[in-house]
Parts: structure tokens; C-alpha cells; sequence
């Protein structure tokens, strides 16, 4: 079954109750059993819901993966990765990471006795270095937030395989419609899905996907006895917006490539980062690992200021000023101050996050009205 079928159909069955097309909003907290622990696949729904098991399928198949887990966000589902480990374990991760990944690492499991190494995975060798015996997870975002840094997920995968090490990935921006991370040898694929999987901006949810029976038992184990799950009509919506997901990531790519050339074309913004760029660092490798090269655009202008950058995002008029990503509507975002603000200035600066850089995540309206908007914020 190709992507695009999957989306709709894969692993997805008519309702037995009734043949409903779409699953049922199964809106109910326990189940009749007709004697103690006889019961029809359900007792209980923080440990399986009909409607969140039809999401999990859905997810499963669209990431080729035999497992979806449902989280109530994607920081639960980092949260039940976590938890995998143990005091003493360390973690390398990539250095450029979205601000609420870093704060659970560091202002939670730090605390717990478990150690991070935040690396530059540009180049890959980098993470071998900080390798020992306690290292149990890889954790890779690529395309970065909000760098757009590019990782060879095929390159980590060896690394993970040679030492014996799980290696997950925030699929998050890129979603399985541009890249697959487990046919690319990860572990784990983690989503929050309340960014492109729902596509609406109206639902908060996390997922992760895996093919190994024992890591998903685990996960799973984690999912119901901490409790954070996705609740049945977060589900059903999340199952809505997958169905769309392909037409809509074609559109998003087509104007995020029309926003992209158009922002480096103008005299007035410096620095553009998007991986379709022939200069994006590593944007060799997200051509042969991705389908496309997505609609998460951060640029910088030659004003280069803190006023500057929110002087722009104050002024956009179709772009609206919000966190979060991934919703048909264009968005625009000051990292520095919102989605990144958790992490300290200096390091935050280190990786390229200035108080002058925007983050868009460009939508599904018309191109030529979002650059116009562009155009009109720029001048202004």
C-alpha cells in the first residue's frame, strides 16, 4: 500500500458495531464485562480506548512501524521515552533542539541522575565521542528546531547499532509523508502530532512509533501506568487530520519552497535557513533522506535586532503571531522569547537562536498572499 492510501485506509477497518466509516468517538471511561476480566478487548481507557487503538494503527502504519503509542502531547511521549532509563544512564542529544525537549532534559531527568550531551550532529563523528558504557539513548531532531539542521539518520543508526544504543527521532517536522525514520534504522519515531498528524492547531497530542514487540511492551507498560493518553476525541481528531496529511504536506512544501526562495531573494533578510537551499549545510543528505524539504523556514534580516525581529512578526497580517506549527494556517514565531525562551540566552546563541531570528511555519493558503504579507511586514 503506497503513502498516500495508507493514510486514509492503512491498517484502518469499518466499524463492527455498525459499519461506520470513520471510528466512533468512543467517549466512555470503563466497559461491561460479563464476569470478572471477561471482556471484549476493553476494560478500562486510560489503558486502551477503541478510538485512541484505531489512531495507534493509523500511526503505526504511516511511519512503517508494528506499534503506535498515544500521548495527551508530544512531551509525554519524550516523558515515556525518558523513563526507559535509569539514574547513572547518559543521553546524547542534538544540541539544537526545540526549548521544551531541552527544559524536560534538563530541568527533570537531569535531577533524576541522568546525564545529556548536547552535540553538534552535523557531523556525525561528533557523537561517538562522548560514547561510554552508560550511554543508552541517541535522541536526533532533523530536521532541527529552529536551525533546520540536517542529520544523517542512516549515519546515527550504525552508531546506535554498533554500540548497542536506542536512537529515537522527532519526526515532528519533517512528518512520514517526507521521511521514514525507521526504514532509516531509528528505534523509536517520536511526533508531537499536534503539529502537522492533527494539521488543525486544535488538538494537543504525542505519539511514538516503533517495530520492536518488547520496546512498544515497555512503552506501552509507561503509556498506562503514568496515564498520559491521548483522550478519544483528541484521537479521533488526530485520525481526521492524518487522512489529509498528504495533500496538505504537498501544498505546504510548495509554498514553503515560494517562501523560501522569495525571503533569499529580498534585500533586506540576511540569512535564510531551509534544507531545499543547494548551500544548506547537509542538504545533500536531506535530499536523499527526505521526499521533499518541508515549510519550517527561520531567516534573520539585516537589521539584525531583537525591535527589529518583532517589529516584523507584529506587522504580519496573514501570518499569525502564535506558537506551535504545523497547522493549515501560516504562523510566524520569535523563538528566542517563545518557543525557545527556556534555554539560556548564551546557549541559545551558541547554536545560531539570536533575539533578531523568526520561525514561519508557512501554511496552505494562497502563495502569492503570503508573500505579499511577507512583502508588506519587510517594508514596513
Amino acid at each position: 500500500m503506497k503513502f498516500n492510501t495508507k493514510t486514509i485506509h492503512g491498517k484502518q477497518h469499518p466499524d463492527k458495531a455498525y459499519g461506520s466509516v470513520m471510528p466512533p468517538i468512543y467517549q466512555t471511561s470503563t466497559y461491561a464485562q460479563s464476569t470478572p476480566g471477561g471482556h471484549k478487548g476493553y476494560e478500562y481507557s486510560r489503558s486502551a480506548n477503541p478510538t485512541r487503538h484505531a489512531l495507534e494503527q493509523s500511526l503505526a502504519s504511516i511511519e512503517n512501524g508494528d506499534y503506535g503509542i498515544a500521548f495527551a502531547s508530544g512531551l509525554a511521549a519524550i516523558d515515556a521515552i525518558m523513563k526507559l532509563l535509569k539514574p547513572g544512564d547518559e543521553v546524547v542529544s542534538t544540541s539544537d533542539l526545540y526549548g521544551g525537549t531541552y527544559r524536560l532534559f534538563t530541568k527533570i531527568f537531569e535531577g533524576f541522575g541522568i546525564k545529556f550531551h548536547f552535540v553538534g550532529m552535523q557531523d556525525v563523528k561528533n557523537i561517538e565521542t562522548y560514547i561510554n558504557e552508560k550511554t543508552k539513548l541517541i535522541w536526533v531532531e532533523t530536521p532541527t528546531n529552529p536551525m533546520m539542521s540536517i542529520i544523517d539518520i542512516e549515519a546515527v543508526s550504525i552508531i546506535s547499532k554498533k554500540h548497542n544504543v536506542l536512537f529515537a527521532v522527532d519526526n515532528t517536522f519533517a512528518t512520514p509523508y517526507l521521511q521514514l525514520p525507521l526504514d532509516l534504522g531509528a528505534d523509536i519515531v517520536m511526533h508531537s502530532a499536534t503539529k502537522y498528524l492533527g494539521g488543525h492547531s486544535d488538538l494537543v497530542m504525542g505519539a511514538l512509533i516503533v517495530k520492536d514487540k518488547e520496546l512498544a511492551d515497555r512503552l506501552y507498560f509507561i503509556q498506562n501506568a503514568s496515564g498520559a493518553i491521548s483522550g478519544p476525541q483528541d484521537s479521533f481528531l488526530a485520525l481526521r487530520g492524518i487522512k489529509t496529511l498528504h495533500v496538505r504536506m504537498q501544498r505546504h512544501c510548495e509554498n514553503g519552497k515560494a517562501v523560501a526562495h522569495y525571503l533569499k531573494s529580498h534585500p533586506m533578510v540576511d540569512k535564510v535557513y531551509w534544507p531545499g537551499f543547494e548551500d544548506h549545510p547537509n542538504h545533500h543528505i536531506a535530499k536523499r533522506q527526505m521526499k521533499d524539504y518541508g515549510a519550517m523556514i527561520s531567516f534573520t534580516t539585516k537589521q539584525d535586532s531583537l525591535a527589529g525581529a518583532v517589529n516584523f512578526v507584529e506587522k504580519l497580517q496573514i501570518f499569525t503571531l502564535a506558537e506551535s506549527l504545523g497547522g493549515v494556517e501560516s504562523l510566524a514565531g520569535h523563538p528566542a522569547s517563545m518557543t525557545h525562551g527556556s534555554i539560556p540566552k548564551e546557549e541559545r546563541e551558541k547554536l545560531g537562536i539570536k533575539d533578531s531570528l523568526v520561525r514561519l511555519s508557512v501554511g496552505i493558503e494562497d502563495e502569492e498572499d503570503l508573500i505579499a504579507d511577507l512583502k508588506q511586514a519587510l517594508e514596513n
